[in-house]
């Protein structure tokens, strides 16, 4: 019999009012919250309806009534509360990307693996009934032998150069922002359902503008990507922030000798299936889905939309089922929060040097290391 467990939340943005959605709706307790000021995490309480306020983000961590830590503040923070979070022996629910620095994705991976805490990063888009969908029938090779896989994550909140937000500073955000914030979750979603992963890449990115705000843009606004997977497919990524008309356009085509599939995340209830002959549109609920893990996540009445949150929820409910001893499949855990990591290193390096990376395994690295100690 599932725990009831209690939830703690670091940050009062809008990723802490979905991790907090999507805490209840999994039956667990929303229990305490604490922000950048004891003003802002008291606002983000009486919002969300949290009764517990701590003032520091240490004070949250250190509480005994605290189960898990939902790591929801820019991206700077993530380490540092991650590593204390696993010394406190808390289960972890960390934002993407997991930190700002090969270094510090080792030193949280030695801090949960000594401690044996869980860790689920929110790459929720694996939550979509259809993308199982997907995932199954590539994985009964339905498709025939992939030799191309290409798509694009576009967004347009930073279009207008008066637009701005904490992400664009590299102190805050990291080297990286277009493709770190949700170009890994194209990575992630394409090496999730293909179940091969890129081995190399090239990539160059750019700005749309030199400055906002009056200071100069330190990360880029597009990342362009040409990569060879370790099966040895090719594929494309385009990543923009400053693309007009795309909310969120996550689109991934994966090209087979019998078949291709395509998925968009801005219309998640069908996929597409390509052939020679004919196309197919799948739709999502129970008696079109053939596979049993898209239809275990298939939760509304065929016809009626299923979306974002209600795939936020589906992964956090794992997450938890998980933190206590079970195994759903497909929960994105630490190591899918340092092939982010991995992914974010070749691509900075390689716009920067204008060389073809190969993507490094930042696990074996670290035990390699560890070893040699």
């Amino acid at each position: 019999m599932q725990t009831r467990l209690k939830a703690g939340i670091v940050g009062s943005g809008f990723m802490a009012k979905v991790h907090s959605r999507a805490i209840r709706n999994a039956r667990h307790e929303l229990y305490a919250i604490a922000s950048s000021s004891p003003e802002s995490a008291s606002q983000a309480a009486e919002d969300l309806g949290i009764a517990r306020v701590f003032n520091t983000w240490q004070e949250l961590v250190a509480s005994p009534e605290v189960d898990v830590v939902h790591i929801c503040t820019p991206n700077e923070l993530h380490a540092e509360i991650a590593i204390a979070a696993a010394k406190a022996n808390k289960q972890i629910v960390c934002e993407k990307p997991i930190s700002v620095s090969t270094e510090e994705t080792v030193s949280i991976f030695e801090a949960v693996t000594k401690s044996g805490s869980g860790f689920a990063v929110p790459f929720a888009y694996r939550y979509y009934p259809i993308v199982r969908e997907l995932r199954a029938r590539l994985q009964n090779n339905e498709g025939g032998s992939l030799h191309l896989i290409h798509g694009n994550y576009l967004q347009d909140w930073l279009a207008e150069p008066a637009a701005n937000n904490w992400r664009v500073s590299q102190s805050s955000g990291g080297v990286s922002r277009a493709f770190a914030d949700v170009g890994t979750h194209w990575c992630d979603l394409m090496e999730f359902v293909s179940g091969d992963r890129i081995a190399r890449l090239i990539a160059h990115t750019s700005k749309a503008y030199e400055s906002r705000g009056g200071e100069q843009v330190q990360t880029e606004d597009i990342a362009t990507i040409l990569f060879e997977t370790e099966a040895g497919v090719s594929g494309s990524l385009t990543v923009s922030q400053v693309s007009h008309g795309r909310k969120n356009q996550l689109l991934i085509e994966l090209d087979g000798s019998k078949a291709s599939y395509t998925f968009n995340q801005e219309q998640p209830d069908s996929l597409f299936v390509g052939g020679r002959n004919s196309n197919q549109i799948i739709m999502h609920g129970q008696e079109t889905l053939m596979h049993e893990d898209a239809k275990r996540l298939s939760i509304v009445p065929s016809g009626h939309p299923q979306g974002y949150q209600d795939a936020f929820n589906s992964f956090i409910a794992d997450a938890y089922d998980g933190f206590q001893g079970n195994q759903p499949d497909g929960v994105p855990d630490l190591q899918a929060g340092m092939r982010a990591a991995a992914l974010i290193e070749a691509v900075v390096i390689s716009a920067a040097e204008k060389k073809w990376v190969e993507v490094r395994d930042l696990q074996n690295l670290y035990l390699t290391k560890l070893l040699a100690s």
